[in-house]
């Protein structure tokens, strides 16, 4: 039981003395370029998905490859 409360003081100890905590605004800079990169990345596989024919059968859209197999292949 002493290792346990020693493996608990020092980790309380590392996380608030030697450990280097951001600031708000290098917080709030990362958080804004998570943010914009996941808005990239779903609106590139929604556009892939949407071209693709990716959705519900019967839909308005059946993605190129639809097109192509229904009117030119």
């Amino acid at each position: 039981m002493a290792s346990m409360k020693t493996y608990i003081a020092e980790s309380f100890d590392e996380l608030v003395n030697k450990v280097t905590w951001p600031s708000w605004g290098e917080l709030q800079e990362s958080s804004v370029l998570v943010l914009v990169a996941s808005l990239m990345i779903s609106l590139t596989v929604f556009a892939m998905d949407f071209v693709f024919g990716v959705n519900d059968p019967g839909r308005f859209w059946d993605g190129l490859l639809g097109f192509l197999y229904r009117n030119v292949l």
